[in-house]
């Protein structure tokens, strides 16, 4: 049985405000529904794993086979809870511990 390889995407956010980790990837979700369709959006096993608030700082995580879909979702978002944003990747890697240091 072959191993699923994921990727830990983290994400800035640049808003007026702060939304929720909700609201947040309700915006995602929606950006790679409206790009990939359901069928596609399910493919990407994509999840919130952690949320820096003072950083406004998000990180994902996603299948590899469909990282480069998630990356072109995440450019995509322009409105999150209402607000006009913007979201940037800072950094992708393979593990938390790697992530996290590059951040």
């Amino acid at each position: 049985m072959k191993r699923v390889k994921r990727r830990y995407l983290a994400l800035q956010l640049d808003s007026a405000g702060v939304p929720s980790e909700r609201e947040f990837m309700d915006a995602i979700w929606g950006s790679v529904t409206r790009l990939y369709g359901e069928v596609g959006a399910s493919l990407t096993g994509l999840s919130l794993i952690n949320f820096d608030a003072e950083r406004g700082v998000y990180v994902v995580k996603c299948l590899l086979v469909s990282l480069s879909q998630v990356r072109s979702s995440v450019a995509s978002v322009t409105v999150v809870a209402g607000a006009a944003a913007s979201v940037h990747v800072l950094a992708v890697s393979g593990t938390l511990k790697a992530l996290f240091s590059n951040i």
